[in-house]
């Protein structure tokens, strides 16, 4: 998930000024800027340029909420390990059964890292790109 957030961070701050002026410029380099054909060609380079910002968002937005889930069938699995191994021995030892939970929660601890750190850049960029898209509309007037 990080790398998809590096990734989204790198296009905002380095591809994306590079694109709009382009963009800009294409605009700017035509004559026609007020037929129904211009405007249709001015709302599909929006478009393009909205569509490659919002690359990878429903991922993010999936692993964000998904990433406790993953962590608790760590958990899970880890409990079932504790169980199988009380079961072996015979006895329920209290010392090497709170190791055991413990190393299970890691999995739970993690998942939820993940997800709580996760949730300020998926709304930074979901934000970023409504925004982004006002701003080039504005930059290529009819």
């Amino acid at each position: 998930m990080w790398a998809m957030v590096i990734e989204r961070y790198w296009y905002f701050r380095r591809i994306l000024p590079q694109q709009a002026m382009e963009m800009q410029a294409q605009w700017n380099a035509r004559t026609d800027h007020s037929s129904w054909c211009a405007r249709q060609i001015r709302q599909t380079m929006i478009s393009r340029l909205n569509a490659s910002m919002t690359v990878g968002f429903p991922v993010l937005q999936v692993l964000v909420p998904m990433s406790p889930l993953l962590g608790l069938i760590g958990t899970v699995t880890g409990m079932l390990g504790v169980f199988d191994s009380m079961a072996l021995r015979g006895n329920a030892d209290a010392r090497s059964m709170a190791s055991g939970v413990s190393q299970a929660m890691i999995c739970t601890m993690t998942g939820l890292a993940v997800s709580i750190t996760g949730l300020y850049p998926v709304h930074y960029f979901r934000t970023r790109a409504s925004h982004e898209t006002e701003l080039l509309a504005d930059r290529l007037p009819l």
